[in-house]
């Protein structure tokens, strides 16, 4: 069984920087498609950034520019780097994955963008 663990998350001050981490583990892994969701209060979540095994990559509107996002050689870890943070990058930033045919999700990890 496969799991997603988030790490990275805090709080910080508009202008700051944090990454995030997406650490994928267990038999079976093997993601077409791999990225992160945020959500806040009262808001659906939302992709805000992903990358392909071939990696293509696709960022939200919003944060493009200040977020970049990578992934290691064995394709089983995503890094999301956050530069420039606003108050309304404010949520769960939670780790999902496509097989080609399933999606799967991790339980998050919180980002407080605050002064």
């Amino acid at each position: 069984q496969v799991r997603l663990v988030e790490s990275g998350g805090g709080l910080v001050q508009p202008g700051e920087s944090l990454t995030i981490s997406c650490v994928a583990s267990g038999s079976g892994f093997r993601a077409n498609i791999m990225g992160l969701y945020r959500r806040a209060p009262g808001i659906r979540g939302a992709l805000v950034a992903a990358i392909s095994l071939g990696g293509s990559i696709t960022y939200a509107d919003s944060v493009k520019g200040r977020f970049t996002i990578s992934s290691n050689n064995a394709k089983d870890t995503v890094y999301l780097q956050m530069n420039s943070l606003k108050p309304e990058d404010t949520g769960l930033y939670y780790c999902w994955y496509n097989d080609g045919y399933v999606d799967y999700w991790g339980q998050g990890t919180q980002v407080t963008v605050s002064s």
